[in-house]
């Protein structure tokens, strides 16, 4: 599916395709009310939580066992969600975004001063994608923000690549589970830097 491009006044408003159901609608909800969630994405399951809510956030890095100096990744289905999190950004650095943009690519970009520290790591950037997922994409429109976006998985693992795997490694942790398929890529998505336009994994 095609995805929709609209105006807006920041010049970049690219918003992906979304889809519905009620399994969408209760896991946006929870995420509303602090929960974390699984879901699928381009590549793997992720976990992910409403990135303003610090016990949120916390308790995915507990989940995972992942040091806090990593940072963490947030998805949106469009831009202006995003756009709190970010500083300004020059033309060329715009430009980079819209041709890749949405899809299974992350970029790191300089974070908004005030953006929360569990968030960025200790550091002055923060790692931002647009999905083309169509389920990724749903939950975000359907809570209404960005979410964090890590993969599915207890650090030194494997990162779950189905509902049942997502299980086996959390078990009843999770508030939600939402099934569905990968967006096709095999692994998670592509980091690049966005001051340099270089690929970093």
């Amino acid at each position: 599916m095609d995805a929709k491009r609209v105006t807006a006044d920041s010049g970049a408003g690219w918003v992906a395709p979304a889809v519905g159901g009620w399994r969408v609608a209760r896991a946006a909800r929870l995420v509303g009310c602090g929960g974390v969630i699984a879901y699928p994405t381009e590549g793997v399951f992720g976990l992910g939580c409403d990135p303003r809510d610090q016990a949120a956030v916390e308790r995915i890095y507990a989940l995972k066992r992942r040091v806090k100096n990593k940072g963490l990744i947030l998805i949106a289905d469009r831009w202006e969600r995003l756009e709190p999190f970010i500083a300004p950004l020059d033309a060329e650095i715009m430009a980079r975004l819209r041709r890749s943009w949405p899809g299974p690519n992350t970029w790191i970009l300089p974070a908004r001063q005030g953006t929360p520290g569990w968030l960025a790591g200790g550091r002055g950037t923060l790692a931002v994608r647009v999905t083309a997922h169509p389920l990724s994409a749903s939950l975000c429109a359907a809570w209404g923000g960005p979410l964090v976006s890590t993969s599915a998985n207890i650090s030194g693992r494997a990162p779950a690549m189905s509902a049942w795997q997502v299980r086996v490694q959390f078990g009843e942790k999770l508030d939600a589970i939402v099934p569905g398929a990968l967006g096709g890529r095999k692994g998670p998505s592509a980091i690049w830097d966005g001051a340099s336009g270089r690929r970093i994994r």
